[in-house]
């Protein structure tokens, strides 16, 4: 009798986790209705809408997180919005995804650079150039942008208006 409910208990054990294995989709499959949203996404940046944009791939992301790609895009968003810092975010969950990515390294150099974080993005640099053994364009392009270094910024003042003296 003892034996019976443990060999019952095992069975239900296997079957559970053979039904929940078998479920699961592979990391390389991405749902089709994410990469539609994307599609449309892609479509509302070059147009000019960043605002249309946004909302599309945040919805893909939210069909699918494993969508790569939509935060790559995501990060472009970002990067012309002029939120440098948003998009080293979204680069680094995409290099989550997939840590060899050539295009999240260098648009997560290409962020870092305009943050003021050229020694990280020299790493980025170098990850790249292991990564593609032959010259590869986004190795060039990113070596550029570190050459040309962040973008000079110049604190603005406020001017006040004179006080008339009575």
């Amino acid at each position: 009798m003892r034996v019976t409910s443990v060999a019952i208990a095992a069975a239900l054990t296997l079957v559970c986790v053979s039904t929940s294995l078998n479920g699961q989709r592979p990391d390389d499959q991405i749902d089709a209705r994410s990469l539609q949203l994307l599609a449309q996404g892609r479509a509302a940046k070059a147009a000019g809408n960043l605002d249309g944009a946004t909302d599309l791939i945040e919805t893909a992301l939210a069909v699918d997180p494993r969508n790569r790609q939509a935060f790559i895009v995501l990060a472009d968003v970002a990067e012309a919005r002029g939120l440098p810092g948003k998009a080293i975010r979204l680069y680094r969950e995409a290099l989550t995804l997939e840590p060899n990515d050539i295009a999240a390294l260098q648009g997560q150099g290409e962020a870092l650079v305009a943050k003021g974080a050229v020694a990280i993005a020299k790493g980025n640099l170098a990850r790249i150039r292991t990564l593609c053994k032959a010259g590869c364009p986004e190795a060039n392009q990113l070596a550029a942008t570190i050459a040309k270094g962040p973008p000079v910024t110049t604190a603005q003042v406020e001017a006040k208006p004179a006080v008339a003296k009575e």
